[in-house]
């Protein structure tokens, strides 16, 4: 995407890249001065997945249903490459980048913007994608929605951090009993009742609440559990 400088910026370094298509840009790194945003007064948990992108632990947020970027134009894809159209074919991966980029911008904008403390969990893309699920792990873009919500966070004064996410599925965030459904076979249990305190939870999100007070508990001081 191309930007102009702002006015009264000072220009410190630059560079030049290649997009998937082809076309060449100058990368010039400015230094402007930035009116400080308002500080989020909330907190908020987030369980990052594959059948729902983002599940988030304050209730006011729907989960985000995983979107399909590389899937949806695999068939074009496939076709194009079959015929050795290059030029086709990098368009079609252009398209795919431009679309996840996209949607993660809008995203994790609008979370720093209203959000004061943030907690992701440290899910490893790069272990998973060395599974059979390799495909829709880097199609959804986790990586990539950590680092915009880490820098984006700087200018909007939030704080984030990336706690152990492990037994956060099956931790019950209400009285922290290890009683959800475990193993392969119980992946597909999207509710489950802990046996602890009766509570009955929708899998991811108390993943993401499970994850918000893991990411309270690193805090050398400020917020309180709840």
């Amino acid at each position: 995407m191309s930007r102009q400088i702002p006015d009264g910026a000072r220009i410190k370094t630059g560079s030049f890249s290649q997009d998937a298509r082809g076309r060449w840009y100058i990368n010039i790194t400015c230094e402007v001065t930035v009116e400080a945003s308002e500080i989020g007064t909330k907190e908020l948990g987030i369980d990052l997945g594959l059948k729902d992108f983002a599940a988030f632990s304050d209730e006011a947020l729907e989960n985000i249903e995983a979107r399909r970027f590389y899937r949806d134009l695999e068939p074009a894809l496939v076709v194009s490459q079959r015929a050795n159209k290059r030029r086709r074919t990098k368009a079609i991966h252009a398209k795919i980048a431009n679309r996840r980029k996209d949607f993660l911008h809008k995203l994790s904008t609008r979370i720093v913007r209203e959000y004061g403390f943030i907690s992701i969990g440290n899910v490893s893309s790069a272990r998973l994608a060395k599974t059979r699920m390799a495909k829709s792990v880097l199609d959804a873009g986790w990586s990539m929605f950590r680092s915009m919500c880490v820098y984006k966070a700087v200018a909007h004064r939030a704080y984030i951090n990336e706690p152990d996410e492990r037994f956060s599925t099956q931790d019950c965030n209400v009285c922290e009993a290890r009683s959800g459904p475990k193993g392969l076979s119980g992946l597909g249990i999207r509710e489950w009742v802990c046996s602890g305190c009766g509570t009955c939870h929708q899998r991811d999100r108390n993943a993401a609440r499970n994850i918000l007070r893991r990411g309270r508990a690193t805090l050398a001081e400020g917020i309180p559990l709840r």
